[in-house]
């Protein structure tokens, strides 16, 4: 392939479960990776370096932004009771929509979440996992924490910026406010189970990764997810 075109980056929408997602390709791999944006995130501001420098000639590499996000865009972002799952069914039925018969998952923060749930109910299509910042449940520690980013005018320039750009302020903040208060919802239950019960039926190769220093994601959830799927690195 020439050059120009083994780097470009094709963005495009397609019609899947009745809205219109946005996602971006590149590469001409026969290996498939779908690339899963964490809470109000996009393929573009989550994973442009990705999209720029993995492997072109090994990888054929797709980054969504899930309904709500991005470019996905209408419908505005809801967070029913099954929100993760019906993320994944979205994220498997694109993949589909596209012709993937078999990829794999690479997906952070609500993305790893995402991935999880998607690679246990969808075995036969899923190749191999990776997650990272990625929870199966929510404690009473964790919802202090996401108590703490609700105010979006208190975050740092920085991790803002980029999001006011997307989705202009009011959608920006509210939608925060809504994700808080859903996966907050999580806690209420006894376990405050978002998908343990599906760990063990992951059977895909799976690699966890997790910052040291992540603000938001204690790491003994990374531990648990390990713990959980079996032969997890």
């Amino acid at each position: 392939p020439s050059p120009i075109l083994s780097t470009s980056v094709t963005s495009a929408k397609i019609q899947v479960n009745g809205v219109h997602l946005h996602y971006q390709q590149t590469g001409e791999g026969s290996h498939a990776v779908l690339l899963l944006p964490g809470m109000l995130g996009s393929g573009q501001t989550d994973f442009g370096p990705q999209l720029k420098s993995m492997n072109k000639q090994l990888f054929t590499v797709v980054a969504w932004d899930p309904r709500g996000y991005g470019q996905s865009i209408p419908p505005s972002r809801d967070f029913p009771p099954d929100f993760f799952e019906r993320d994944a069914k979205d994220a498997v039925d694109l993949m589909q929509a596209l012709k993937f018969k078999k990829f794999s998952l690479l997906g952070w923060s609500d993305g790893g979440i995402t991935a999880l749930i998607a690679a246990a109910k969808y075995p036969t299509l899923i190749h191999k996992l990776v997650v990272w910042g990625a929870n199966a449940s929510v404690t009473q520690e964790d919802v202090r924490i996401y108590n703490g980013i609700r105010d979006v005018s208190k975050w740092s320039e920085k991790v803002k910026k980029p999001l006011e750009e997307m989705y202009g302020h009011k959608y920006f903040a509210k939608t925060c406010e809504a994700w808080v208060d859903a996966i907050s919802r999580f806690a209420e239950k006894s376990d405050g189970n978002i998908c343990q019960q599906l760990l063990p039926d992951i059977k895909c190769p799976t690699f966890i990764i997790h910052g040291e220093k992540d603000p938001m994601v204690p790491q003994a959830h990374a531990e648990y997810i390990h713990k959980h799927i079996k032969g997890s690195r």
